[in-house]
């Protein structure tokens, strides 16, 4: 599982969903089950990968992660995907 989600896009996905998430304790009803797209975004935000992104072949991962993945397909420490910090 390479990194497709970079910092910027990890920080917006932690506070949104956080948000969204306070909507089980604020909303009532029905509505308030919205609130569960905030654990999406929160688990998304916190793992750097997004699998629509994958799907769609998007990434707002910096241009040294891409080209680190295309030297290393497969991801894993070394590719600069992993987030260990290698």
């Amino acid at each position: 599982m390479v990194a497709n989600v970079g910092t910027t896009d990890r920080m917006v996905r932690v506070v949104v969903g956080l948000a969204l998430l306070s909507l089980l304790y604020f909303l009532t009803g029905p509505a308030h089950w919205l609130g569960l797209i905030g654990l999406v975004m929160l688990v998304t935000g916190t793992f750097s990968y997004c699998p629509a992104y994958r799907l769609l072949g998007v990434s707002t991962c910096d241009a040294t992660n891409i080209v680190m993945e295309k030297q290393n397909p497969g991801g894993g420490c070394g590719s600069g995907g992993c987030g260990c910090g290698h």
